[in-house]
């Protein structure tokens, strides 16, 4: 049995960061050496120093999505929270994770509250899944700038004046923050601060509900100075779903089922990354969802790293055996997380939880918001 208590750690509640820091690059960096198992302590900003010019760095460019909703009931007034997953475009239904007194009846209607608590869109209820989750349709006569402009009793979901879900959700959305953060209420500054300086705005399967944490060190700036050291910089896509950041529940890690999520690797960046690895080069992947897709391109093509675009549920854990990564910069994650699994395989759960141990000591601040490592 693989015991989810070997990735287990107590961690004092002050060490968990709150707010981010006034500027990104200022964040902590421990640099952790796998060969020597030593710990060494920089600040984001010299990030370069330890980056050498045959190097890829590889950056998630997934866009976060305003994907929490807030609301009530139509008919009772009763408070209503949702999450938005994902959207089936060929039927305009939403699947949602929700939180709701009482039982949601198919055909009663939510109204979704905006971000000043105005009353905006409302969703019919579809039905539920086999998971619990919320089937959920926005109906069109509720949104102002599709009024008028179809016929209210047509059936036809597909239409094309209904506006794009990720049009919807940056309307009435709100930032998705975890709950360690303000009990996962956000302010004004989440909106510009939950996100990375390289976010991706295009729409393919909508983006993220959480953010790829690491890449929150980074600024323009920052990836100026990387480039100047002719460091590779590329990006890869990976929309993190809400399964990546949940605590794994089976007592068992080897019994554990990652969600599937969407991701791609361009042939271009596939090739770049290939030819400076066979230079002697490193494969630095910034964030375990990066390491996702390099790793799941690997298995796809056999053990060799090739273009890839699909889903993937792909559960890194020891003795894993990496094809694509050389070096990993990662924020600190959650006690019996995926995250933390990943990373034990990348670098060794005893180094790991030395690091994390390490990393109380010294006073680092812990999880979204918080510092980072370099894992070389």
């Amino acid at each position: 049995m693989h015991s989810l208590d070997q990735y287990d750690y107590e961690l004092p509640r002050e060490r968990i960061a709150q707010e981010p820091l006034a500027n990104r690059i200022d964040a902590r960096l421990m640099i952790i050496d796998r060969k020597t198992g030593t710990f060494d302590h920089a600040h984001v900003r010299d990030l370069p120093d330890h980056l050498r010019a045959e190097d890829a760095l590889v950056l998630n460019n997934s866009h976060v999505v305003p994907a929490r909703l807030v609301g009530y009931r139509t008919r009772t007034g009763g408070r209503w929270q949702g999450l938005f997953l994902r959207c089936d475009r060929d039927t305009g239904i939403w699947e949602l994770l929700t939180k709701t007194r009482g039982s949601l009846a198919t055909g009663e209607t939510i109204t979704i509250q905006d971000r000043d608590g105005r009353d905006g869109m409302q969703l019919a209820v579809m039905g539920r899944a086999d998971d619990g989750h919320l089937f959920a349709r926005p109906a069109p006569e509720s949104i102002p700038d599709v009024s008028g402009r179809r016929d209210k009793t047509s059936d036809d979901a597909s239409d094309a004046s209904l506006p794009d879900p990720v049009d919807l959700l940056e309307r009435y959305g709100r930032v998705p923050l975890p709950p360690y953060i303000r009990d996962g209420q956000m302010v004004d500054a989440d909106v510009a601060r939950y996100q990375t300086v390289y976010a991706s705005d295009k729409k393919e399967d909508f983006g993220s509900v959480a953010a790829p944490t690491a890449g929150l060190h980074f600024t323009k700036s920052l990836l100026k100075d990387i480039e100047k050291g002719q460091t590779a910089i590329h990006e890869v896509t990976l929309h993190v779903g809400v399964g990546t950041f949940r605590p794994i529940d089976v007592e068992d890690v080897d019994q554990h089922q990652m969600h599937a999520e969407w991701g791609r690797l361009d042939a271009a960046t596939c090739q770049s990354i290939e030819d400076r690895r066979a230079a002697g080069g490193r494969c630095v992947a910034v964030g375990t969802t990066s390491v996702r897709v390099l790793e799941s391109a690997v298995a796809a093509g056999g053990g060799e790293l090739h273009p890839w675009t699909g889903q993937t549920d792909l559960f890194i854990k020891p003795p894993y055996q990496f094809g694509a990564v050389d070096a990993l910069m990662t924020n600190f994650h959650l006690p019996k997380s995926s995250l933390l699994v990943l990373v034990s395989a990348f670098a060794g759960r005893e180094l790991m939880l030395e690091a994390y141990r390490e990393a109380i000591a010294q006073e680092y601040r812990f999880f979204s918001y918080g510092d980072a490592m370099l894992i070389v």
